[in-house]
């Protein structure tokens, strides 16, 4: 046991506790679902913004507003050697095995200097290197230069995942402040980094453009290195960042790295080998590192070294004792050494690379792998892997370098890797919902983690999602905790777990309430609500009731209330016969008394006398009415009259002039009138001048054909000529004769209706009298010859008195009434119309 005498007591609780056969046991996914199995719940209370936020991993986070005088204080800044002890922890942690030996920097002094000129001055550069190229090293060796330079001193964070810059902001408040469990809002963040003044060295950037851009800008008096890949975008133009170009090494400082990694002088086949191999790879510096484990390796089989002799094989190391030439690898083995470099290192080593191909490249914790590869000595594997150049540093972790998860999988690594996530997302939803592990351990292997999520199964992924969602929100790392909750959330509902399924939209929809984003909370707290409610949980009930309440809440405070649209009647002005049409919205339009359908209607009303209105204008002044006719009642507001009416009004009228005599009839008088609704009349508008003339051209028109017809039945029953001696004659038109006593109306009936249109003649039987028309009323058949019954004096309210009554025909033809025309009466909304019928 002495490989594990340099860790931590952390990394041996981890390590020990995690056994070898904790991801196969059927028992700890069970442990996994219930944290309280393990210990007592993790509940850690939080301060967002304006909110209280207890992480309560067993019925959900509870947010509440802060209370009067619990609101934190101003935070005070790191001194610097609570800075240096943070930047340590953000560094990848020591290795148990030998120690890798540190790389020289070769023919970067330039680039240094320069880097460290441009920041001295308060400006910041953008790093740009293809992967490989030494980036982190230069990085490293700037940060020491630039020590006190700010008065925050040196910022090291990494940009790798970061889309977008608030997470970033986070990162650098959390580093430069002492706000322990305190996550300020919008608006505080803005306000506390703006007077930050640091160095602050960004590897691994992911994001430019407007991103980049509201970086910049929200930290005024700190200056950026920013170190990125050529595939990045590019900085805006009003950003003004300075480029700094990273090219490959020259072929001395090839040989040179490569003789420092091997350990001894080249031969002259090995310095013919690395030309060609400068010249593929374009000088990067990773190439070499790798070339020179390739080295190594040919170095240990061939036996070159004078101790190989005392040395024993270890464990798992299957190297043939039998004295064999190895070769030089060819160029394609050296641009792309990752399998041969894997054939060569230990079963462990291996183990573990298939472990990082199965989570996306990235490698766990040393202490966990005994207990995922299943060998007590398995952290040393990280060492051998990261002495290879397989491995890169990224932030406080280590992950597969560029182009060796491709290789690898190429070649079969990738084939286990739904077993090998499925065993990772296991063991990590064990070791999340332990008691004895801080938040902070779980944030720092966020990467591994929601790696683990993606690839594993349905059931695995909401084990993992529940018991990880808490550490996350507990540590501050916010980005992680909804990355969590999402995948959580779609895993849920695809196995089919509504209790779990609940809880995740819940904390997604405190997440969002914690992030002012309200409409988003409503959603999530709402669908948390309801799935709930169908399990009948009744404290996850309450505690989403609460939730949607603050969301309510916050609406409400921060609704904008708008005026309501009233138009004020203007001042009035002098006195002027003109009628002045006001728009006032406020006030309803008063009704007009109902004309009875009885009552004569003037020919003034057809045809109402008023001014054109003007179109370019909406509220125009119009002319004087003409006497006589008719208008709505007014209210006077001042001297003059005043017409209220609402602001929009639709007219509807014939887009068209009418072209036709049958559309000038239709316009002035209308089949089907239809009354007014009971609602407030609508204002008629005042007719243009042309259809003014048209009107008048109809009804002039109407009374010239009624004339005519007048006049030609006039002169037909003028006529000497004898009747036929047949049987009486019946009238054209579909009328009744009835009775003196009944075809008369008294003076307290209403007035016949008008029939809606004339059928054709029909021919009755002698001593039968035609049927009357159901729904309309019988007409009256006037003749000139006496009547036996006197008739009454029509109605005060007819308009035409001309009707009279006869005898029921007989079949005698002496009493035969003679033909005589017969005029009916038809009387509609707009006028009075007479057409004559002759009976024949």
């Amino acid at each position: 046991m002495d490989r594990t005498q340099g860790r931590t007591e952390q990394h041996e609780e981890a390590t020990g506790a995690s056994a070898p056969a904790e991801p196969t046991a059927p028992a700890a996914p069970t442990a996994a679902a219930t944290p309280a199995a393990a210990g007592p719940a993790r509940v850690v209370s939080l301060t967002a913004g304006e909110f209280a936020l207890t992480v309560n991993p067993v019925d959900g986070s509870e947010i509440e507003p802060l209370r009067p005088g619990t609101e934190p204080t101003r935070p005070a800044k790191r001194d610097a050697a609570a800075r240096a002890a943070r930047a340590a922890a953000a560094r990848p942690p020591a290795l148990p095995g030998p120690a890798v030996p540190a790389r020289p920097l070769l023919e970067r002094e330039e680039e240094r200097e320069r880097l460290v000129r441009l920041l001295g001055r308060g400006r910041s550069v953008r790093l740009t290197g293809p992967s490989g190229s030494g980036r982190s090293a230069l990085l490293d060796a700037v940060a020491d230069r630039c020590a006190g330079l700010a008065p925050d001193g040196v910022v090291r964070l990494s940009g790798y995942g970061h889309q977008q810059p608030g997470e970033l902001l986070h990162a650098l408040y959390t580093t430069v402040y002492e706000a322990e469990q305190q996550r300020p809002g919008r608006a505080e963040l803005l306000a506390r980094v703006r007077e930050i003044g640091a160095v602050v060295l960004l590897d691994d950037l992911e994001m430019g453009g407007t991103a980049l851009d509201e970086l910049m800008r929200a930290t005024p008096e700190c200056a950026y290195l920013l170190a990125a890949t050529p595939d990045i975008r590019t900085p805006s133009d009003d950003s003004h960042i300075e480029e700094v170009f990273l090219t490959g090494l020259g072929k001395a400082d090839c040989l040179e790295l490569l003789e420092a990694g091997v350990g001894r002088p080249l031969t002259d086949e090995e310095t013919a080998w690395a030309g060609d191999l400068r010249f593929a790879s374009e000088g990067l510096p990773l190439r070499f590192v790798q070339a020179a484990a390739l080295l190594r390796q040919r170095d240990e089989l061939n036996h070159s070294d004078e101790d190989d002799e005392e040395e024993e094989p270890g464990v798992f190391e299957e190297r043939p004792r039998d004295a064999v030439h190895v070769p030089l690898p060819t160029l394609a083995e050296g641009a792309a050494p990752a399998e041969l470099l894997a054939s060569r290192v230990s079963e462990s080593a291996r183990a573990a690379l298939r472990i990082a191909c199965a989570l996306g490249g990235e490698l766990p914790h040393h202490a966990h792998l005994p207990a995922l590869v299943g060998d007590t000595h398995a952290d040393t594997a990280v060492a051998e892997l990261l002495a290879c150049g397989l491995l890169t540093p990224v932030g406080p972790r280590y992950r597969l370098a560029s182009g060796v998860a491709r290789q690898l999988e190429e070649v079969g690594y990738g084939d286990t890797a739904s077993e090998e996530a499925r065993t990772a997302a296991r063991h990590y939803a064990w070791w999340t919902g332990h008691a004895s592990v801080v938040p902070a351990r779980v944030a720092a292997e966020a990467d591994a983690v929601l790696a683990a999520l993606a690839g594993a199964d349905v059931v695995a992924a909401v084990l993992l999602a529940r018991t990880a969602a808490p550490a996350f929100a507990a540590s501050l790392h916010w980005e992680a905790w909804e990355r969590v909750l999402r995948s959580g959330a779609e895993a849920a509902r695809k196995a089919g777990e509504v209790a779990e399924q609940a809880y995740f939209h819940h904390e997604l929809g405190v997440l969002a309430l914690c992030e002012e984003r309200l409409d988003r909370a409503r959603a999530e707290l709402e669908t948390s609500i309801g799935l709930r409610g169908a399990l009948a949980d009744k404290r996850g009930t309450v505690a989403g009731r609460r939730a949607l309440a603050l969301v309510v809440d916050r609406e409400t405070a921060g609704a904008a209330v708008s005026p309501p649209l009233r138009l004020e009647a203007p001042a009035a002005p002098a006195a002027s016969p003109e009628a002045v049409t006001v728009a006032t919205p406020a006030a309803p339009a008063p009704k007009t008394a109902p004309v009875p359908k009885t009552a004569p209607v003037p020919k003034a009303a057809l045809v109402p006398k008023a001014a054109p209105v003007a179109s370019e204008a909406p509220t125009a002044k119009v002319a004087p009415v003409a006497p006589g006719a008719r208008v709505a009642p007014v209210v006077p507001v001042s001297a003059e009259a005043v017409t209220r009416m609402t602001p929009v009004v639709p007219v509807t009228a014939r887009s068209e002039t009418p072209t036709t005599l049958s559309q000038v009839f239709e316009d002035a008088f209308p089949l089907n009138p239809k009354p007014a609704p009971p609602a407030a009349p609508r204002p008629a508008p005042a007719p243009t001048p042309g259809r003014r003339r048209l009107v008048l051209l109809a009804g002039a028109g109407a009374l010239t054909v009624v004339a005519l017809g007048t006049v030609v039945s006039l002169a037909l029953s003028s006529s000497d000529t004898a009747p036929p001696a047949q049987g009486p004659a019946v009238s054209a038109t579909p009328t009744a004769t009835e009775s003196a006593t009944t075809a008369v109306n008294s003076g307290n009936d209403p007035a016949p209706e008008p029939p809606v249109s004339a059928p054709p003649a029909e021919t009755s039987e002698p001593g039968q009298s035609a049927a009357p028309t159901p729904g309309r009323s019988p007409a009256r058949t006037p003749s000139r010859r006496p009547s036996p019954t006197p008739p009454k004096s029509p109605p005060a309210t007819s308009v035409s008195p001309l009707p009279t009554t006869s005898a029921e025909p007989s079949p005698t033809p002496t009493e035969t009434a003679a033909p005589s025309p017969t005029t009916t009466t038809t009387q509609t909304g707009t006028g009075t119309a007479v057409s004559p019928v002759t009976d024949r």
